[in-house]
């Protein structure tokens, strides 16, 4: 017959009569030992070595014999470990869980000798299936109690745990009060981020001005974020999103802390599209040419001036269309001036509508107000133009009505709409792809009209009609009078543009003599 290797376990809580001849841990021991002999019949022997904690607590498993006994049982020593009662192994239920799982991962059981509870046997394991069951149950019960109180708590204004806010302390009643010298420096950071519109340039200006948080130590930058975030400094208490009256006072302007909150988010998605630089990308992601390919930038530098484009990529350049390049500055300023006249007129626009009117009359007002006063920021622009496609003669502008609607009912750029509301728009705008001026797009409703280079085209048609007529003097023939006069051999399209005041506005005198110059090449 197969060995069954059984341990004794026994624990007092206390040292109280330890010291006698025969005491409590003895007692204990000496029923398991006759309960170990009466199963020797299904081969039980008891395994010769002491595991006793005397003047130990069964709350926690922090006992030197216990440990000892798990170690035994990891190393496969023991089959079955018997106790004079349940609560001598642990008096934790959630404890007793985790030990019952140590005891199955190593093929080892537990038996009670008073409470006929044995995991070796089926029933054994059903009544530790029901006991683990309600040991579920109740850590869920004390967990919705804990959780309850709390919220009743937090209903009433009460802050009751954790450090009080900077700004506050608090008393006896759990109710935040007022520290004057701090509410100053609260206000004074609050106002400060809106100027420097960064909360790294917030911290590093605290640090160089030694302002120092309630624990006497520079402030960091989550612990910034927090704060310019917390509506704790508006009166509230907030608790799992949840918004409540507090018992304490609001040291926070509500005028202020919103300005703050619209700053945070736009500082948000300025780093998140990566346009919070010194030359931004604007339109880089959502910019494509007339086949439907996506345009990203690039620059170049003279020494006094850097030039930002958007461009394709100039592999297999041919197979990409003829829209391979636009001026940055062209393309986001016509971007820009679209879409505020767009939200101006969105009230006429009948696809808005169906958005607009099924809000309260008090926020229909409030974004007729928005739009008065609207200013176009890159956060907007971001948010309602997912797309702008160029063509030959014509620019598409694809808005977004239920982002534009989300910003002006009070810039929630996390908001989603149930409903796709994309809306084309088509703007007029001649493109021109003259080869020898690099593709560079030329937005045609924007007329510069260039008096320099428009004399320039006229003298040169004027130099080449003396010239039919034989009467060129000397003077046309040399100097730069001879350069001009090559200006008549430049692209029809390019004239057309100078003409117009459609050309490219960083075209001079100079530059179009060169490109007359290898015109005539």
């Amino acid at each position: 017959m197969k060995k069954v290797r059984c341990a004794i376990y026994t624990r007092k809580s206390t040292e109280e009569g330890l010291e006698q001849d025969f005491n409590s841990l003895d007692a204990q021991k000496e029923a398991c030992l006759s309960y170990i002999n009466s199963q020797k019949h299904e081969g039980w022997v008891y395994v010769d070595k002491e595991y006793n904690d005397g003047g130990f607590s069964g709350g926690n498993m922090d006992r030197p014999a216990f440990q000892e006994l798990l170690k035994d049982i990891k190393e496969n020593k023991i089959d079955i470990v018997v106790v004079y009662k349940v609560d001598r192994l642990t008096r934790s239920i959630m404890d007793f869980a985790k030990i019952i799982e140590i005891f199955d991962s190593n093929n080892a059981s537990f038996v009670s000798i008073t409470q006929h509870f044995n995991t070796t046997t089926s029933m054994g394991r059903l009544t530790l299936n029901i006991l683990l069951s309600f040991a579920q149950f109740e850590r869920e019960v004390t967990g919705e109690r804990i959780r309850d109180k709390f919220e009743a708590s937090r209903k009433k204004g009460l802050w009751l745990t954790g450090n009080a806010p900077f700004g506050y302390l608090i008393d006896k009643h759990h109710v935040l009060q007022p520290i004057p010298e701090q509410v100053e420096i609260l206000n004074y950071i609050f106002e400060t981020y809106l100027k420097l519109k960064s909360v790294m340039k917030l911290r590093r200006f605290l640090i160089e001005k030694k302002i120092l948080n309630g624990f006497k130590r520079n402030f960091s930058k989550g612990g910034l974020y927090n704060m310019l975030q917390s509506k704790v400094y508006l009166g509230k208490i907030v608790y799992k999103d949840k918004l409540y009256e507090g018992l304490h006072e609001a040291i926070v302007d509500e005028e202020l802390f919103n300005k703050v909150q619209e700053q945070l988010r736009q500082s948000a998605y300025e780093s998140k599209y990566k346009i919070n630089v010194k030359h931004p990308s604007l339109l880089s992601g959502i910019l494509y040419n007339e086949k439907d390919f996506k345009m990203t930038t690039t620059s170049s530098s003279s020494k006094t001036k850097k030039y930002r484009y958007y461009h394709i990529e100039s592999k297999e350049l041919a197979k990409k269309g003829k829209i391979n390049k636009i001026s940055a500055g062209e393309i986001e300023e016509f971007t820009k001036a679209k879409l505020k006249e767009f939200i101006e007129n969105i009230i006429n626009n009948k696809t808005f509508e169906t958005i607009f009117i099924k809000q309260k009359i008090e926020v229909q007002n409030d974004i007729l107000e928005k739009i008065k006063n609207i200013k176009i920021d890159n956060v907007l622009i971001l948010k309602s133009i997912p797309k702008i496609q160029l063509k030959l003669d014509e620019i598409i502008i694809h808005y977004d009505l239920a982002a534009i609607f989300n910003y002006l009912t009070g810039l929630n750029f996390e908001a989603e709409s149930t409903q796709n509301y994309i809306y084309e728009e088509v703007y007029d705008a001649k493109v021109s792809t003259i080869k020898q001026m690099k593709n560079k797009i030329i937005l045609a409703n924007k007329r510069r009209y260039n008096e320099k280079l428009i004399q320039a085209i006229v003298k040169s048609f004027w130099y080449n009609d003396l010239g039919a007529q034989g009467k060129m003097t000397a003077e046309i023939r040399n100097g730069s009078c001879k350069k001009v006069k090559n200006l008549r051999f430049l692209p029809k399209d390019l004239i057309e543009d100078i003409l117009n005041g459609v050309q490219d506005p960083e075209l001079n005198i100079n530059r179009l003599i060169k490109q007359g110059e290898k015109t005539m090449l």
